[in-house]
């Protein structure tokens, strides 16, 4: 976990401080296998494809500062020509939209706002490049006290600060709707609700007051500047477990799950009051967990109201993490509001030293790529800050590697201090992207991946705040999964809990399931699961399994105990990610046999496969990288940022045993951007059922592809 990373690092943060492509058939899947142990599998789309009139691949922030609230001044249009160009010139196909980001700060400026962004969506257009919104729906600045004041100005300047003094705040408004009337309110001291982290008050996603301002600013965002589409951001709660005691959320618990708020006395509901924010509440009470679904409730409902008033131009909302149980607190919920999206997008790599360690991202991303994969084939992107090559780069080959696309941002004004050698955004990611049209244009909205693993992670058990007797949640059990497969090599997809209720997709393919914890189990779950092993199918089990039901309730007892009575062939019980490393045992005991072996050479790169038209091409990423930190310039966590990155594997001429029964190779050449215009031949002998594949990789430090 990144602590630069602006989402993750709320969670942490402040626990520490005590606080789509529209078509009228189903796709197959992304995950479907590209040969022989897949069956072509199909996903269904829960509510239909989404309205996709383009597919973003190359995308970029388009840094906005306070002087273009001057438009239209000269030095403002040629600054915005000037840009757009360069963007072309670095082949970015989507520019995304960055500052002015808590945009009702700003509701006095909309006009000036409104006509800069259609002058610069015109602009873009020349160049055929699409041009997405980007704000933060439902905050407002308002600093505590000067330590805060002061660390707004350093730390978040990327938001190109405008907010009202003390006096002006009781006075702002827009439509008539007064911010200080439609905030949260916090329910332990009924103050207005505050996120910290942020230094911002929030408005409430249930407030109708609020709702009504904020439609009506959608409206007139729609009808002045059209984006061609709008990620409406913070689609969440970052008072979090706070709030939000106002008339309408208590209406509402009250109306759709018949219960009041109880007072913070009220240990039953609320735990330990005196823990972080993070961690309040007790799960153990079904009126806690409702209320905990409620406050997602009222963040869908917002959702799907924004996507009313865009109609047919594509949604997303910002979304840092999918899988840990503190994500309720906030209710960041991307699964509960998939439905009504139409892009994805993963906040995956900052710019500090830590970014390099990608394998503890692997499994946010690929989850990520999944709920897109299941709302339609909807296209995924991942968001990486940068402010020199190399960390744009590496944030590059992620993108590639986990096949999204790849959206680089930087990290200017949000350190605190701003090294005067960072470069523009387009100079920075242009190599790299100039290199990909030129020698490896491959589309990964096209491709399919190569699996030959499921691993499945149960939505239910981050709902119901599942965790053994040791605190440990299922997404822990499935991060040390990812890490595992990754480092062997072993391409897995995700499997989440309504495919996993659905016995016709779990037994369309062959591929083995992962259940590991997966403790929160429903009836239909279990009963998918049951008529696969029946079939003939195989899964890995580590205990427990089922010992509470999908509302979270305890069984009498656990369903694992019903499913080893059966003694299904191909059920096999081993140890929890946690406490081992389970692949490996289950290679070692014949149990497994993967894809792809590495057979010679020094561990660290890890190497993916997917499928382009007719031709298997192969992903290379490193896994050992070094960052080199800066002297003197550090993130807001004291971290120094990336300034180069570096090996640390010594011996890269590689040798892999890979079966060609599963994955047929022609004959690839090596390409990467690290070796520009070279092409390095790749010596494939064939021996029996397997291919022996020889890759030279030596000089290399981050990437590569066989194609």
């Amino acid at each position: 976990m990144n602590k630069e990373n602006s989402r993750r690092s709320f969670i942490k943060i402040s626990a520490l401080s005590a606080l789509g492509f529209s078509l009228s058939s189903p796709l197959p899947s992304i995950a479907s296998g590209i040969l022989g142990q897949q069956t072509g599998a199909t996903f269904f789309t829960h509510v239909g494809m989404p309205d996709i009139p383009f597919v973003p691949r190359r995308v970029a922030s388009w840094w906005n500062s306070i002087e273009d609230l001057q438009w239209n001044q000269k030095a403002i249009r040629d600054k915005v020509k000037r840009r757009a160009e360069g963007f072309a010139k670095a082949n970015i196909d989507t520019a995304m939209n960055y500052g002015f980001h808590i945009r009702f700060d700003f509701a006095n400026y909309f006009g000036q706002l409104n006509a800069y962004f259609a002058a610069v969506k015109e602009e873009l257009h020349k160049y055929d490049i699409k041009f997405i919104e980007h704000y933060s729906c439902n905050h407002v600045e308002r600093p505590r006290g000067k330590e805060e004041f002061d660390k707004l100005h350093r730390t978040q300047r990327h938001h190109t600060l405008l907010f009202h003094d003390e006096i002006a705040a009781k006075h702002a408004q827009y439509e008539g709707h007064l911010f200080q009337d439609i905030c949260e309110v916090d329910i332990f001291d009924g103050t207005r609700g505050y996120a910290r982290q942020y230094h911002m008050e929030a408005f409430c996603h249930n407030n109708t007051g609020f709702l009504d301002m904020h439609k009506k600013y959608l409206q007139r965002l729609v009808r002045e500047v059209d984006f061609d589409g709008y990620e409406i951001d913070d689609m969440c709660d970052y008072v979090g477990l706070r709030s939000c005691g106002c008339k309408y959320c208590r209406e509402r618990f009250r109306k759709d799950y018949g219960h009041e708020i109880p007072p913070t006395t009220d240990k039953s509901f609320w735990g330990d009051i005196t823990k972080p924010m993070l961690y309040l509440g007790n799960y153990e009470n079904p009126i806690f967990r409702d209320w905990i679904k409620m406050k997602d409730d009222v963040i869908a409902d917002h959702v799907k109201m924004c996507k009313d008033v865009i109609e047919d131009k594509p949604m997303l909302t910002c979304c840092s993490s999918t899988g840990p149980i503190t994500l309720n607190s906030i209710s960041l919920n991307l699964e509960r509001i998939a439905d009504t999206l139409d892009f994805f997008m993963l906040e995956n790599v900052g710019t500090n030293i830590r970014s390099v360690n990608w394998l503890d991202k692997d499994a946010e991303a690929l989850q990520q790529k999944d709920i897109a994969e299941k709302r339609g084939h909807a296209p995924a992107m991942a968001l990486s800050y940068t402010i020199y090559r190399d960390g744009g780069y590496m944030g590059w080959a992620l993108a590639r590697f986990w096949g999204v696309a790849n959206w680089a941002s930087t990290f200017h004004q949000r350190l605190t201090e701003d090294p005067v050698d960072a470069m523009e955004l387009e100079d920075m990611i242009m190599p790299v992207n100039n290199w990909e049209v030129k020698h490896s244009d491959l589309n990964h909205y096209k491709a399919t991946d190569f699996t030959e693993a499921r691993l499945v992670y149960n939505y239910y058990c981050r709902m119901n705040g599942w965790r053994n007797e040791s605190g440990q949640e299922q997404w822990d059990k499935v991060k040390a999964w990812s890490k595992h497969l990754a480092e062997t090599n072993v391409a897995y997809r995700f499997v989440r809990y309504k495919e996993l209720a659905d016995e016709k997709m779990l037994s369309s393919e062959k591929t083995p399931l992962i259940l590991d914890s997966v403790a929160c189990l429903s009836d239909a779950q279990y009963n998918a699961i049951e008529k696969y092993l029946s079939k003939g199918g195989t899964a890995w089990l580590a205990l427990p399994f089922g010992t509470h039901d999908e509302k979270g309730y305890k069984r009498n007892a656990p369903l694992s105990e019903k499913l080893m009575r059966k003694k299904y062939r191909n059920l096999h019980i081993i140890e929890t990610a946690t406490k081992a490393q389970p692949i490996d045992q289950l290679i070692a005991d014949g149990k497994f046999n993967p894809a792809i072996k590495q057979i010679s050479g020094d561990a660290g790169w890890c190497v993916r496969a997917r499928r382009y038209g007719n031709k298997t091409v192969l992903h290379f990423l490193n896994s050992k990288m070094k960052a080199k930190p800066h002297p003197t310039v550090k993130d807001i966590s004291g971290q120094p940022v990336i300034t180069t990155i570096e090996s640390t594997i010594v011996n890269n001429k590689l040798v892999f045993e890979i079966d060609k029964n599963r994955l047929q190779l022609q004959q690839p050449e090596l390409l990467s951007p690290e070796l520009m215009d070279v092409k390095r031949n790749i010596n494939i002998t064939t021996s029996g059922g397997k291919h022996i594949v020889q890759v030279d990789l030596t000089g290399l430090k981050i990437y590569a592809v066989a194609q």
